[in-house]
């Protein structure tokens, strides 16, 4: 039997009366699996990622990761309960310009309660980064910034993994070897949520979530399984 990791029921993001992003959204998602969410420009799937990553509140519903329903958690709570189980994957790298490879990394083990140069060392292997450990961003090209972007989410060793466009700022070569890096960690038992815009890449996941104006339109893995409450 499947074990549920993410549950999000009734969920609705409105930024006033003119702006709803989310409407009754209803989604289920397992531990281990990979689910993307495509849409369009605007459709609100960065901002269901945002939620679930703990980055954004939603208006109405409830939240559950790991059987702690976040929707009740205070913004410092948020934050301990993200660095405790999440890691997140951007488009933009949101590297720290003056810190070098190893510090960017460091850092979020810094914000989580302690630091081990050694592990970030071997994370920073596993990615193909030994060589660039004293390096700044500027020094670095696109796909390697994003290979640090990876390690930072892995630090801490969280649970579940969210990718939001992680590709998207990548030639060919560098997007291949980030795609390999996540089949690879959902190999490892990851539960990815990766949202993109590219059909091809959300087929890698095992199933696909289309948003469009804020609801779930389609869901081709399981399709009964967003309207369980």
């Amino acid at each position: 039997m499947n074990e549920e990791i993410i549950r999000l029921r009734n969920v609705k993001k409105y930024y006033d009366e003119n702006t709803h992003v989310l409407e009754d959204l209803n989604l289920k998602i397992n531990k281990g699996a990979w689910t993307s969410i495509i849409g369009p420009s605007g459709s609100g799937k960065t901002t269901l990622l945002n939620i679930i990553g703990c980055l954004d509140s939603a208006t109405a519903g409830s939240v559950f990761i790991n059987n702690t329903e976040i929707t009740k958690l205070n913004q410092t709570q948020l934050t301990r309960f993200r660095r405790e189980n999440i890691g997140l994957i951007f488009q933009q790298y949101h590297l720290v310009p003056y810190l070098t490879v190893l510090e960017n990394v460091m850092m979020a083990q810094y914000y989580y309660g302690g630091i081990d140069e050694n592990k970030t060392i071997e994370i920073l292997k596993r990615v193909g980064l030994e060589h660039r450990l004293d390096h700044i961003p500027a020094h670095l090209s696109g796909g390697e910034q994003q290979r640090v972007c990876i390690a930072r989410a892995l630090i801490n060793e969280p649970k579940i993994l969210l990718a939001d466009e992680p590709t998207g700022n990548l030639d060919q070569k560098n997007g291949d070897i980030v795609l390999n890096l996540i089949k690879e960690l959902h190999r490892e038992g990851h539960t990815i949520i990766l949202v993109t815009h590219n059909a091809d890449i959300a087929k890698l996941g095992q199933r696909t979530i289309t948003v469009i104006d804020g609801k779930i339109c389609s869901d081709f893995a399981c399709v009964d399984e967003i309207n369980e409450k």
